[in-house]
């Protein structure tokens, strides 16, 4: 419903001086996550050769960081809330600079997957804090579209750099350069940020109860990973005993937000229609990408030899897509309809993930291009809108919480994702024939077969590598199919549970 234009002296306190400044910083913490995600995608096949991990050991350094930080982010949502957003958004940049450092030197798997672990925790703090802070900067509804679409560019963005100046560092340095380059970011954002951020936090907050906490984390953590250990190896005991482990502590979460007074995280919230449907929008699309984005830069450089630097310009055509996308959504979700831009958006990206099927180990760069673009376009439309409807549908006080709750969705899809299509492919790939005698860490990775093939005779190292890559070609294509299912099935959700939803159009009150 549109609301009455407030006074002018109320539309001048609505419109705070230096916003968009202060937007300028909540694009850098953006950027500082989305260039970590995508720069590592790159680092995994020198990753892979250098620490020698197994192929689970490769999953848990994929996916370990989106399952620490889904356990947390509504715990550090609800924390921002209460001890201020533009705190925890300062404290968790330091440290995210701080422990990129560890992730640098890492020297074993096992010290790789516990700096990534700790890498989730202090990440976890910076999303919620950076879309609560647009809520509580923008109380103009057109404006804060427009601040939601710079936030997504800003991280389409951050995907398009990190694969380019990771795949120069890469070809330079040595793969753990590609974790300094947080570095200077983090400076910026930090000595910046205490000058032009504006601190807000929930007036009447209630105690930070820390039984939810370990709850919530203990319920994530254990049904990812039980999913992603069901899907690599199928069901064993005690595969069974921690996603029961999970989804009992996650019950006991639910039922003790409901009854306390002043929850962690207010499951009213589920009853807006908007809201839920948003969230499951977001969750079902990254599930859909994540695999798949995963193994993208792999194939590109394991399959078909382009340089990292070629490999993270390919990539370039979905960024681009994702950011112009992106600044129009809002504008299109309000001259289409809220479901109309984000079910075909979805849509989209399931039609060309659809396309992805058909490939092979020489298909050529004008498929893979458009295909880019295209999963670009539908997930910028796709994540600024629901982005958008899930801000608006809370009031401000709880905006971290209700951010904690889009993100958490978010990297829930990443970490299942990663986990189900990750281990599609994964199956496939262990299953290929090479020549006698090949040794048993060719089937652990494609990194692996790679490393191998470089200590065999030619024929012998030319026929393993060509079965290894036709082996990870045809796991790629059936994930993709999977990947093509989930999204077009997103987009028939979205479509009902979004429907009667719109974006507001009138000046709220500060």
């Amino acid at each position: 419903m549109t609301r009455t234009p407030q006074s002018a002296q109320t539309t001048e306190a609505v419109k705070r001086p230096g916003r968009w400044l202060a937007l300028s910083v909540l694009v850098l913490a953006v950027l500082l996550v989305a260039v970590d995600a995508t720069v590592l995608g790159l680092a995994t096949p020198y990753i892979s050769e250098d620490l020698a991990p197994s192929s689970t050991q490769l999953l848990w350094i994929g996916d370990v960081y989106s399952f620490v930080i889904a356990g947390l982010l509504v715990s550090m949502g609800s924390l921002g809330d209460r001890i201020g957003r533009k705190r925890i958004l300062l404290i968790g940049a330091t440290a995210f600079g701080l422990i990129s450092v560890l992730n640098a030197y890492a020297h074993t798997p096992e010290l790789m997957i516990v700096a990534r672990a700790l890498l989730g925790v202090a990440g976890a703090t910076l999303m919620p804090a950076t879309l609560a802070l647009i809520r509580n900067l923008f109380h103009d509804p057109r404006e804060r579209s427009l601040a939601v679409g710079i936030w997504g560019a800003a991280a389409s963005a951050g995907a398009a750099v990190g694969p380019v100046v990771g795949g120069f560092l890469l070809e330079h340095f040595w793969w753990g350069s590609v974790f300094l380059i947080n570095l200077p970011v983090m400076a910026v954002l930090v000595l910046v940020g205490i000058k032009l951020l504006p601190e807000s936090r929930n007036p009447n907050p209630g105690p930070w109860d820390l039984l939810s906490v370990v709850l919530s984390l203990v319920g994530m953590v254990g049904v990812v990973y039980a999913v992603k250990e069901a899907a690599a190896h199928g069901f064993a005991w005690a595969t069974l005993a921690a996603g029961l482990l999970g989804a009992a502590a996650l019950y006991g979460f639910v039922r003790r937000q409901l009854t306390m007074p002043t929850p962690l995280l207010d499951m009213r919230l589920f009853r807006s229609r908007g809201f839920s449907g948003a969230v499951l929008a977001d969750l079902l699309t990254i599930l859909g990408l994540s695999g798949l984005v995963f193994f993208l830069s792999q194939y590109l450089q394991l399959v078909q030899g382009r340089r990292p630097f070629e490999a993270g310009l390919a990539e370039l055509p979905a960024a681009i897509g994702a950011v112009v996308a992106g600044l129009l959504a809002g504008r299109a979700a309000r001259r289409f309809s809220v479901r109309a831009t984000v079910s075909g958006g979805l849509a989209a990206v399931g039609l060309a993930l659809a396309a992805l099927t058909v490939i092979g180990q020489h298909t050529g760069y004008p498929l893979l291009g458009a295909v880019l673009l295209v999963v670009g376009v539908g997930a910028g439309l796709s994540f600024t809108v629901t982005a958008d409807v899930i801000l608006s549908s809370v009031p401000k006080e709880q905006a971290g919480a209700a951010s904690a709750v889009s993100e958490t969705a978010y990297e829930l899809g990443a970490a299942l994702g990663i986990a189900v299509l990750g281990s599609i492919v994964t199956g496939v790939y262990r299953d290929f024939t090479g020549p006698a005698g090949t040794p048993a860490a060719a089937h652990e990775s494609l990194g692996g077969a790679v490393e191998v093939a470089a200590h065999l005779p030619a024929p012998s190292a030319e026929a393993l590598l060509d079965a290894a890559r036709q082996a990870f070609v045809d796991g790629l294509t059936l994930a993709a199919g999977v990947g093509a299912a989930v999204l077009l099935a997103a987009a028939g959700a979205a479509w009902f549970l979004l429907r009667g939803q719109r974006l507001e159009d009138g000046v709220e009150h500060p």
